[in-house]
């Protein structure tokens, strides 16, 4: 009888083992809770030294299976955005105007594809250092991975591009507003302070890891069997390109073709120009301006509502740009109204499981903040780093970041929840408080 090969679980199943995992520590782990500087704020902000340890709160059974749905419900904006994405890219798909870009491209880069991916990387780490580009890259993998298996890549070099661009960037912030704004806010230093070094450190790492990707995908490129998802070459080159693109028979890039991919990369510039905090944060008060104009305008002022600005959107607006957009895109494509809504829900399908994956990973933090975990863990850290020498200091801080950066996925939370405890710590070790916010 043949022995039966190992199969790594689903993401689903992995991300409830770990809830489960967390649920039973919560019966290990004591219970604790620190007072805060303001107890009724969104986000509260823990006074060091306060924590004390309070009655456990174990989590069982009912909360196990609960925990994804509190977490759905959590994460309802997020997954809300996730499906709407879908449902834009199914339209802007649907058109053509993809596979016609895409052949473009490759057209352009003939020979020397993989200069596509350093460049791409670089892109997507300045959205990381700048403004914390990372769930919103989503709506990028159904866009670069036609690109990539055109250029004769495979998957992996797509994940790799955005996830590391993304990834890296968000590691080596500079001015993110989210991240390291925020962190230096509660250390009581400037954003610019540590700047360059992590500037630095972005530099050398984007050029470390974008050399590597290129090296892997010219081996693909060369020997498609040399990919580590080979297994599932064909079905990807099946939905990603289609027979057309494989055989090198494009569609043509026509005008209406040319304006859906001017419509699609608009959306995106106006996503992202939409949650860069240009007022709260750099004092740019252009769409203010710009709003308050609108507003003296008679009639017309009444009727734009109240419009949320530039600079102070989040997920529930970047819902709505994208909505918007899928049906001006429509308009554009010359859509029946019956082939819009057909196309739309069917591309919000296929992200179905990603929106469903958000909610799950969610309930992971429910579970460790209901059992009073989270307070635990962080006075654990506090004690661990206090009083040692710089170098100790600095290299336990980082790794402590590591798995607390699992347990609280917000770089916003994180850095609410953490910084005002480990940050005066750094003066007690004689390192500057920028190297806790780099760290």
């Amino acid at each position: 009888m043949e022995k039966k090969k190992f199969q790594m679980p689903s993401s689903y199943t992995i991300l409830f083992i770990l809830i489960v995992i967390v649920a039973i520590l919560t019966w290990i782990v004591p219970a604790g809770v620190y007072q805060y500087v303001d107890p009724e704020a969104s986000k509260l902000v823990p006074i060091p030294g306060t924590y004390q340890p309070t009655d456990s709160n174990p989590q069982g059974l009912w909360e196990i299976i609960g925990a994804p749905i509190k977490g759905f419900a959590d994460a309802q904006d997020i997954a809300l955005f996730v499906l709407v994405i879908g449902g834009f890219l199914g339209i802007v798909m649907k058109t053509g105007a993809i596979d016609a870009g895409v052949a473009a491209l490759i057209n352009k880069f003939k020979g020397k594809e993989t200069l596509l991916i350093p460049m791409m990387m670089f892109i997507f780490a300045l959205g990381g250092k700048s403004f914390g580009l990372a769930e919103e890259t989503v709506a990028f993998y159904a866009f670069m991975t036609p690109v990539m298996l055109a250029a004769g890549f495979d998957t992996v070099t797509t994940m790799g591009t955005i996830l590391f661009g993304s990834g890296l960037g968000c590691l080596n912030s500079t001015f993110n507003p989210f991240a390291t704004g925020i962190a230096s806010g509660f250390a009581g230093i400037s954003i610019g302070d540590g700047i360059f070094i992590r500037g630095a450190f972005l530099i050398i790492q984007v050029a470390i890891v974008s050399a590597m990707l290129m090296r892997y995908a010219k081996r693909v490129k060369e020997d498609p069997t040399q990919s580590v998802v080979y297994e599932t070459r064909q079905a990807d080159l099946d939905h990603f390109l289609g027979e057309d693109l494989e055989q090198g028979k494009a569609p043509e890039l026509t005008p209406e073709r040319k304006g859906v991919l001017m419509m699609f990369f608009v959306t995106f510039i106006i996503m992202i120009l939409g949650v860069i905090p240009w007022a709260y944060k750099f004092n740019i008060t252009i769409f203010e301006d710009a709003a308050n104009a609108v507003k003296g305008i008679p009639v017309i002022g009444q009727m734009s509502g109240g419009i949320v600005l530039l600079g102070d959107w989040w997920f529930g607006e970047m819902t709505m740009l994208f909505l918007v957009m899928s049906v001006l895109v429509g308009r554009v494509a010359k859509m029946s109204e019956k082939e819009f809504m057909s196309t739309f829900i069917a591309g919000a399908k296929d992200l179905l499981g990603v929106a469903l994956i958000v909610g799950v990973s969610r309930g992971i933090t429910i579970v460790m903040n209901a059992g009073g975990m989270t307070a635990t863990v962080l006075n654990a850290g506090e004690h661990l780093l206090k009083g040692l020498g710089k170098i100790p200091f600095i290299i336990l801080t980082y790794l402590f970041y590591i798995p607390m950066g699992l347990l609280i996925p917000s770089t916003s939370g994180l850095a609410t929840l953490t910084m005002p405890i480990l940050a005066p710590l750094a003066d007690f070790s004689g390192v500057p408080k920028s190297a806790v916010v780099t760290a």
